[in-house]
Parts: structure tokens; sequence; C-alpha cells
């Protein structure tokens, strides 16, 4: 109802009602979906920064209710009338950056259809001005505005959410929305990528000295970029590679960014050359890399507010939408193995592990393709992050269902059609 009234406000006495309805349609459809999807189409940010901006336009009725002359009227709606065209480029700019991550998807070609029609209907130039994003307001920064969870706390008066995601093994991914997946995946993916961070994981085909050559990946680098941030830090990088688990950045220091006796930015080890945990406390984030047996594993916590922090340009993360759904596994049905461990696999990684959950999966999966006892080592330690991230015990062992549930598409393009057929309907009236 306040959209529908804010709109209302927009267009004053010539509102038209597909209008309206085209932002119903935005509304329900983001309302119908999960705040984060598994998919790489995020289109929901698309809309509601569109929503966002024609909410922004000033209303064409005067203020207080007072009715404006003739002459401003007419200036009223056509600055409003401009506003709106720029949102609407700005608009279709954004869905043209994820054509290729939303192919396929009905709610983005249906927002793609409706900006075309607006877009004629307003008779709005295809070039122009568009929305800037607002400034941050400047000042100078407390004792705190480094210190994350502090500052958070100081300004919304709670705690922020944290989340946790995990890459070990095959490798098998953990999102940050707990979905859980295994990717078919070699070379150098990006892992995180927002406004703070950028993590990429480096996958190699393991030694072919096993009957499965071929099959069987391993993570062999991971890379780490913290973004320069205002007073807190400078850009730093941290870099790990096989064998080769430093506790320090790139260039030999083990902290950075200090400001007032507080360093922003920490590396420390509990085994040289196999293990680092670094912390960064200006985005709240911790990172543990770890070496087991011949593969590298990632572990991170951090806010949900630092990881939504990116733009539609940054579409591939593994841990915040998990593989491209045409590399993935099913860990449930390994590749036949010759090998005497694939016999063992089941009761080898039980031994290990306490629970039949996406841990235990992921342990047989990796022995069977890799004819490797070591490689269960990465799922023990995964867990084992996980315990030490996750403050939910119960959420810890997460199962192979509810996993498979949290990426099930939800039953919105129903309610999408009969939307979009309403709008038909109205349109014409």
């Amino acid at each position: 109802m306040m959209m529908m009234e804010a709109q209302a406000a927009i267009t004053g006495n010539t509102a038209l009602p597909w209008k309206h309805c085209f932002q119903l349609t935005l509304l329900l459809v983001q309302l119908s979906l999960p705040e984060q999807g598994a998919a790489s189409c995020h289109i929901l940010r698309c809309n509601s920064d569109f929503v966002a901006a024609t909410l922004d336009l000033g209303g064409g009725s005067g203020v207080g209710g007072v009715r404006p002359p003739d002459g401003a009227t007419a200036v009223s709606r056509a600055v409003v009338n401009a506003g709106y065209c720029g949102a609407l480029r700005s608009y279709a700019t954004c869905t043209k950056r994820m054509a290729r991550a939303c192919r396929g998807d009905l709610a983005y070609h249906s927002a793609v259809q409706g900006i075309e029609d607006l877009l004629i209907q307003h008779r709005c130039p295809r070039a122009g001005p568009t929305p800037q994003p607002r400034p941050l307001p400047q000042g100078t920064l407390s004792a705190d505005d480094c210190l994350y969870e502090r500052s958070f706390l100081s300004r919304e008066g709670r705690v922020p959410e944290y989340v946790h995601c995990g890459v070990f093994g095959d490798p098998h991914v953990r999102t940050f929305n707990d979905d859980f997946q295994t990717c078919a995946v070699q070379g150098a993916w990006p892992l995180i990528d927002n406004e703070y961070l950028f993590v990429q994981a480096t996958s190699s085909p393991m030694r072919a000295d096993t009957p499965i050559m071929g099959r069987s990946t391993a993570l062999t680098k991971i890379t780490v970029i913290f973004k320069n941030m205002r007073e807190c830090v400078e850009q730093q990088l941290y870099q790990a590679e096989l064998d080769n688990v430093p506790a320090a950045f790139a260039d030999g220091s083990v902290s950075s960014g200090e400001r007032r006796g507080h360093r922003s930015l920490t590396v420390s080890t509990q085994s040289p050359g196999r293990h680092a945990e670094i912390r960064a406390s200006h985005i709240g984030t911790l990172l543990v890399v770890r070496q087991s047996g011949r593969s590298l594993g990632l572990s991170v916590l951090s806010p949900r507010g630092v990881t939504q922090a990116f733009g539609p340009e940054q579409d591939l993360q593994l841990c915040v939408w998990g593989c491209p759904a045409s590399q993935r596994l099913n860990t449930l049905r390994p590749p036949q193995s010759s090998l005497p461990v694939s016999i063992s696999a089941h009761a080898h990684c039980a031994a290990l592990l306490p629970a039949r959950d996406v841990y235990y999966q992921a342990c047989v999966f990796d022995l069977i393709t890799s004819g490797d006892l070591n490689s269960s080592a990465a799922a023990v330690t995964a867990l084992h992050d996980a315990r030490h991230m996750i403050s939910e015990r119960e959420t810890v062992h997460l199962s192979l269902v509810a996993a498979a549930q949290h990426r099930r598409p939800p039953p919105h393009l129903t309610l999408l059609l009969l939307t979009l057929g309403m709008l038909g309907i109205v349109s014409r009236a």
C-alpha cells in the first residue's frame, strides 16, 4: 500500500494503472523469492534500485496539499517524467549487466519487457542522464569506525548477523546461505568479491597416478585481497599455495592498518607452513587457510552486511551463489573406483566424522575420486572450523536434504504470471 501511495504521488493526476501494476509485479516477485538465491541471477537488486529511485522522486501535487499554479504543475510533471525516464534507463543498464547470468530466468525477462514498454509509453529517450548513487556522508572517523562489530552495535543497537562459508576438498562449497555443492571447476574462481574483500581459489587436477585420472581436483592456491578502506587499512595481499601457507602477507608483514594502537589486519598461525588465521577487524571478518593432505581449504566468518556489499557486475561468487549449475557434481553418485578404498570409504569417514552430514558425504566422495586416504582430512578440518565459526550448533551438521531444499526454486512463477496477466488486463482498460 505504501508503494502504491508513493507511486501515485509521483505521477499526480496522470497516474496510469499499468504503472501501478508494474511496480506491484516487482514487489510481488521480490517478496516471493528468498533473500539470497542459489543462482547467480540477482535481478532483484535491479528491481530494488528502480523502486527506490522512483519513490525518491518528488510529487506533482504541491507541498502540504496546496496545488501549484497550472504552469508550475506542467514543469513539475516534466521534471518528474525526466527523473522517471532516468530511472528506467538505469534499470535497463542494470538488466543488461545481468543478461548472461539471468539467461532463462522468467523474472528477468519480465523485467526487460516491462522496461521496454514503459520507455515507449513515457516517450523516454534511449540516451540521457541516469540517477547518480547518493554520496556517503563525510566526516571524521570515530575511534570505533575501524572496529566493525563495535561500530555496528553503536549504530544499530545489536550485534551483526554472521555467516559462514567453507571451501575444501575436490572442491566442496558451503555457501553463506548454507547451500552445499561439489563443483567440477578447474582454474581460478572467485569465492568472494565485494566492496571490502576479494578471495580467489585455484583448483587443479590431482597427480595422474591413480586409476581415476582427470576426475579428482584439489585447491592448490588461495589469494586474498583486502581492499583499501578510507583511514582503516590500505590494500593488502595474502597468498597461500600448496605446501606454502605463510603466516604473513605478501609483503612480509604480519599486521596492517595500525590506528590509535589498534591493527585492522593481523595474521597468526598454529601450525607454521600449513595454517594461517587472518583477522580483519575493520570488516569483522575471520579467514582460516589450512592445508589438509594434498589440498588447501578456506573457512570464512563474516557479517552478512559485508558479504552483501557488491554491485551487479560482481555476479560470480562461489561463497554467495555456489558454483554454476553446469559445474555441479552429485556427491551421492561418485564415479566408480577399482581401488580397495572405494569399498571402505564409508567406514573410514564414519570413523572420522560424528554425523552423516554433508561433510561425511564430501569425505566419501573425495576418497573414492582420489584414492588417497589423506584426502579425508579436508572434510574433518572443514567441520572443525565450521564448529568454531557457527554459533548455532544445530546448524553446523548440514544435512544433504536441507542443502537441497535451499536450492529448490520457490513456487513464485504462478504468482508472477497471474500478476503479469492482471497487468495486461488493466493496461487495456
